[in-house]
């Protein structure tokens, strides 16, 4: 199954909107190596469509997920638990640390499972609650 993607980039660091079409394996096994770095960005879409379109900023342990339906159409997916609802946590944004409320703070292992149900289902309304920004 064919996926495309951007992502920091393992050699710099930072992020490329450079995307590539591969199968999941190959996108998996670049997460892997950032997920060891500690922190990355990266954004999702199907073959063929330029939406929906899901991204994944993440540092250690706790990962933020947004959906874009359209380009001016965002969500974010809602907390798992794993911090506080009034926390404040930064996450890379492309090549930026963006705040997000805690409401919106999920485990970094449950993201990326999320992001590969996405990719395998299609079907991005099925993986949590979505709040519209």
């Amino acid at each position: 199954m064919s996926v495309m993607w951007a992502a920091t980039t393992l050699e710099s660091g930072r992020f490329s909107a450079v995307e590539r079409c591969s199968d999941i394996g190959e996108l998996a096994d670049h997460f892997s190596v950032l997920r060891c770095r500690g922190q990355g960005y990266l954004e999702v879409r199907l073959p063929g469509s330029a939406f929906p379109l899901l991204t994944l900023g993440f540092r250690d342990g706790q990962a933020v997920v947004h959906r874009f339906d359209e380009a001016e159409r965002l969500s974010l997916l809602a907390a798992d638990g794993i911090a506080a609802a009034d926390a404040v946590v930064d996450v890379p944004v492309m090549d930026d640390i963006a705040v997000f409320s805690g409401k919106f703070v999920l485990a970094v292992d449950r993201a990326w499972a999320l992001v590969h149900d996405f990719v395998q289902t299609r079907a991005p309304g099925e993986l949590g609650e979505w709040c519209e920004l």
